[in-house]
């Protein structure tokens, strides 16, 4: 049989179902001269009108979804299709949908993870909706090596340039130390186009405190992909499994969501480690190892991150008159 089918250039299953149908025939249908069957049409039909009484219900269907729908759990399995014939009678057929071109006028190419911490840190906006229509809006900073949160802010106020400037300060004092009024080198500040983001006030105050303040490129979300990606997360594991009946709730739950996401969540790009315990590993191992390591204790100051920008704004124009 194989020998046979291979010369003709069908494949076997057609032949098999030709003969079968054959077989069903009167004796007197049969005819006597031998009969070569093109694989490729033979049963498209019955497949076709399937498919086509698939795509009228559901006509934002590709091609594996409308497979699943024929291969239903009523199917018998006699008539069950593979999704490679299905695919290849909507091609012939122009059923297919469009593919997903995205935009080719942007291409991202760069990684946003760096080797290192404090080399570069994301910061983005989200806001969470209450059950009674409240919103709550958070912004946050991440370490795009460690993947920790180091400040964040929630409010029922849309985030302004202040907000992300006083995030800047804090996100500072919690890498460096409280009272640090800069960063000891130059670190990349990565956020997307938002008008709090982009102002020149904030920019140059980044500027200020030693930090590279870089926007991603228009209609690019996926150039801080880690924050956008962060955003997802929090929202699955600590927002929708949560009551949040009104902003007051969900604005006392959020300190401790974060505090759970750096001290408990395992991330797999860390070893299943939480963003704090691979912080401290990478601790451990530069102690053993002999190299210098600076420990910060992490206290919550009792000035306001607003006095602590000022401060910062009034020390860094002061060096400057000297």
């Amino acid at each position: 049989m194989r020998r046979v089918v291979a010369a003709f250039g069908v494949s076997r299953s057609a032949v098999v179902e030709a003969v079968a149908r054959l077989e069903k025939q009167p004796t007197a249908a049969v005819p006597t001269e031998p009969v070569v069957v093109d694989a490729k049409a033979s049963g498209d039909d019955g497949v076709l009108r399937r498919i086509r009484e698939v795509l009228k219900e559901r006509p934002s269907y590709g091609y594996r979804f409308v497979t699943a729908m024929l291969n239903g759990p009523d199917t018998k399995p006699e008539v069950r299709v593979n999704h490679k014939r299905t695919y290849r009678i909507m091609r012939d057929h122009g059923l297919l949908l469009a593919r997903h071109s995205g935009r080719p006028t942007l291409r991202h190419d760069g990684k946003v993870t760096t080797l290192k911490s404090d080399l570069r840190w994301c910061t983005d906006a989200f806001e969470i909706r209450c059950w009674n229509g409240e919103k709550v809006h958070v912004v946050f900073s991440l370490d795009c090596c460690d993947r920790e949160v180091m400040a964040f802010s929630g409010s029922t106020s849309y985030p302004t340039g202040e907000t992300i400037r006083d995030l800047m300060a804090e996100t500072i004092e919690h890498r460096f130390g409280a009272g640090a009024v800069q960063t000891p080198h130059s670190v990349e500040w990565l956020s997307d186009n938002g008008p709090p983001f982009v102002a020149d006030e904030t920019r140059r105050f980044g500027a200020r405190v030693g930090l590279l303040v870089v926007n991603t490129p228009a209609y690019s979300p996926e150039s801080n992909g880690m924050a956008e990606s962060f955003v997802k997360t929090f929202k699955r594991d600590y927002v929708y499994v949560k009551r949040n009946p009104d902003a007051a709730t969900v604005l006392a739950m959020l300190h401790e969501a974060f505090n759970d996401y750096n001290e408990v969540r395992p991330h797999s790009r860390l070893g299943m480690r939480s963003p704090r315990a691979f912080r401290r590993l990478k601790y451990r191992t530069a102690l053993a190892a002999g190299a210098p390591v600076v420990v910060v204790e992490h206290k919550v100051p009792e000035t306001s991150a607003a006095a602590r920008r000022a401060a910062t704004t009034s020390s860094r124009r002061s060096a400057g008159a000297r």
